[in-house]
């Protein structure tokens, strides 16, 4: 009895869709769970529900996430429900645990190898034995591509095939890769260590060949749980079958709209089939979104609605629970400096008005575009932190770019303009302008090196003022030696230690996490995608990254683009993935590059959400009326067919069709919204100041109350006629 009631104390609270998670029979069961619709409790709350009714033995249950935080919050929730004991642990951290158990039996008596923290040395290592020269970028892209093709089950003699088929975008040709790949498994062996990947290998490995390890390992672990579905790759997948052993009492938990590590070896198509590989497999769908207001979920589910492919089939459409916010804002500057400083002046209001600044992100594609935030945010004394990357000034890369431009001051002519200056002097230590190289981490390289001839070029845009008498002045031109004075002062001003501050990161990096108030910038074309992004399928991950970003955001979302990058550059075009808004009226046009002593010119685009609901309104009639076309109409039937008669009248008068005066969606829109002054019309789609000035008193009249034939007077006829 008394595990009855604490079991249903467990249910209490929980939403429809999560009590049938909760409560679904043993056996497979795959939970979609949308961005904040409580994932963690649902499976947490499944767990103990299935523990304090008996069903389940928690020291049975071994549940696997993708990082030790989320692990750890796993296992206290399970504590503080009444169920201590589980087994909460990454892959690597519970194929570790068994690896290092069964080692005696396994090796024989001998001592379990070495564990590499990193690969970068050994493959530099491997890269100089096949005739390869690499710098730490390059080892580090040669690392993760190994990675790939370890998790993707992928031997050395296999991976150019395996690299062609998957497009993989190689940071050199794919045989030289192979060979590094393979050199590289000959120091791990002749040094006597393994990697992570080995690590898993050996866990499958002992429970696929030993069949005591593997009854002993099933015996142990009965009941399976997997967070992040979406995540899992071939290796980890072949694991996870290993602990299963056919059996099939699998809890998964994913989403599918959140699929962006695929160029790791992740798939989703583990989460896609699920269904078709356990028949009648349980699938609940948690849709209810506790996290952001209405206004941010309308705008996400609006930019993951276009998707196509595979992981498509599963998107979930959110529906807000949280009392109704501000509108997100879609912002467009001239360029990329006026950009980060708006940015930087919004973040400092947001403080001010007593947003703690740990609430508060600023979110992009790749670290390279740091360095602007940066140094807007210093500049306004707002404190930042980076995550998941360096500073822009303390990245070893760019540590090395100044020194060799302070070096090139003594070997470059002081006439020479500067932006050519840095970029000899760039060049001479391996950067090239023309095109960013193959792999991850040494495009990074190359993107953080091209800020630094960005930035002297807007330097350069601005000549020192010298004066030369009491009334007279001269204009000089920037040198190289005035640039490294910047950067050093730049450096010196950015590298003062913050412990509480906004946060700076990647798209990729602010996976899981959430804020207050976030800013999603740089969203052009060419950034947001990637120019990188070749396929269909690279296309829609990209999709998916913005999904991700807007889901970050509980209650204040900014979404901003620069119309090029450097003031006076080439335009860009927004991001494909920005939903279509229209951009009239109300809309301030940006008009070029500002004059002197003006503030950078700016349009601002209002995001028009669903007054019922919440949901982003792209179609023109539906964010004329306000609402969606499936929320319930208020309208006032009254009003409405006055309106009619005298938009009759006056069509008649002027020999016009009808709804040359008004549409027929205005006039419902009229009816339901009702407005009671000239703001409240001009604000409705479709009216704009010459309606207003032919229309706005006699409809004003209307709506409190007048009749038509009062409001159709002769002086009503002789406007337009």
């Amino acid at each position: 009895m008394v595990a009855h009631s604490t079991s249903e104390r467990v249910l209490a609270g929980l939403d429809p869709e999560q009590r049938s998670a909760v409560t679904a029979p043993a056996g497979p069961v795959c939970i979609l769970a949308g961005a904040g619709t409580g994932k963690t409790r649902a499976v947490t709350s499944r767990i103990a529900h299935r523990a304090l009714t008996g069903d389940i033995s928690p020291r049975h249950v071994l549940a696997v996430t993708f990082t030790a935080r989320a692990a750890a919050e796993m296992r206290s929730r399970l504590a503080t429900l009444g169920v201590p004991g589980v087994q909460a642990r990454t892959f690597h951290a519970a194929a570790l645990r068994q690896v290092r158990y069964f080692a005696p039996r396994l090796l024989e008596g001998r001592a379990m190898p070495e564990l590499l923290d990193s690969k970068v040395r050994l493959v530099t290592l491997a890269a100089a034995k096949v005739g390869l020269r690499t710098d730490r970028a390059a080892a580090r892209d040669l690392a993760g591509e190994i990675e790939w093709a370890k998790s993707s089950l992928v031997e050395p003699s296999e991976y150019v095939v395996a690299a062609a088929k998957a497009l993989r975008d190689t940071p050199h040709e794919a045989g030289r890769v192979a060979e590094v790949f393979a050199a590289y498994e000959r120091l791990k062996r002749s040094g006597g260590v393994i990697d992570f990947e080995d690590m898993l290998r050996a866990a499958v490995w002992g429970i696929e060949e030993h069949r005591d390890v593997a009854e002993q390992v099933r015996a142990q672990y009965r009941h399976l749980v997997v967070d992040e579905y979406q995540d899992v790759n071939p290796l980890q997948q072949r694991l996870l079958d290993a602990w299963l052993g056919g059996r099939d009492d699998l809890t998964v938990v994913g989403d599918a709209s959140q699929t962006i590590y695929s160029f790791t070896g992740a798939t989703s198509s583990y989460l896609v089939d699920f269904p078709r590989r356990y028949r009648g497999a349980t699938v609940v769908r948690l849709v209810r979104d506790y996290r952001s207001t209405p206004q941010v979920v309308g705008l996400a589910n609006a930019v993951i609605s276009q998707a196509r492919g595979a992981e498509a089939r599963l998107r979930l459409e959110l529906v807000g629970q949280r009392p109704p916010g501000p509108e997100p804002e879609l912002r467009i500057f001239t360029d990329e400096p006026a950009e980060a400083n708006a940015v930087a002046a919004r973040c400092r209001a947001l403080i001010d008005a007593g947003t703690p600044a740990r609430e508060i992100a600023v979110l992009f594609r790749t670290n390279a575009q740091s360095e602007a935030y940066e140094k807007a945010l210093t500049e306004a004394q707002v404190p930042y932190v980076v995550q998941g990357a360096e500073r822009f000034f303390e990245r070893v890369e760019v540590r090395q770019a100044m020194v060799a431009l302070r070096a090139a001051t003594r070997s470059i002519p002081g006439e020479t303009p500067l932006p050519t200056a840095v970029t000899e002097a760039l060049t001479a230590v391996g950067w090239a302008p023309d095109a960013a190289p193959t792999g991850g981490a040494a495009r990074e390289r190359w993107e953080a090196l091209a800020a630094l001839v960005q930035l002297a070029e807007e330097y350069a845009a601005t000549p020192e003022v010298l004066p030369i008498g009491p009334a007279a002045s001269v204009e000089r031109a920037v040198t190289l030696a005035d640039f490294n004075e910047e950067l050093a002062r730049r450096a010196a001003a950015q590298h003062v230690p913050t412990v509480d501050g906004v946060t700076l990161a990647s798209l990729h990096s602010a996976k899981g996490l959430e804020w207050d108030a976030v800013f999603l910038v740089g969203l052009s074309e060419g950034t947001l995608p990637t120019t990188y992004a070749k396929t269909v399928e690279q296309v829609e991950e990209e999709r998916r990254l913005l999904y991700v970003g807007v889901t970050r955001a509980r209650e204040w979302l900014w979404l901003s683009y620069a119309v090029a990058r450097s003031p006076g550059g080439r335009a860009r075009r927004p991001s494909r993935f920005l939903p279509q808004l229209d951009r009239s009226g109300g809309t301030e046009r940006a008009g070029g590059t500002a004059g002197p002593g003006r503030r950078p010119e700016r349009r601002r685009t209002q995001i028009v959400s669903c007054r019922i609901c919440g949901a982003t309104l792209l179609a023109g009639p539906d964010r004329k009326l306000g609402r969606c076309p499936t929320c319930p109409s208020d309208i006032d039937e009254e009003l409405h067919e006055r309106l009619r008669d005298w938009r009759a009248r006056v069509a008649g008068a002027q020999k016009v069709p009808a709804y040359v005066v008004f549409t027929d969606a205005t006039l419902v829109a009229l009816a339901e919204r009702r407005p009671g002054r000239s703001e409240d019309l001009i604000a409705i789609a479709g009216i704009g100041p010459r309606k207003l000035g032919l229309y706005g008193e006699a409809v004003l009249a209307l709506v409190a109350g007048a009749a038509v034939d009062d409001v159709c007077s002769e002086k009503t006829f002789e406007i337009s006629s």
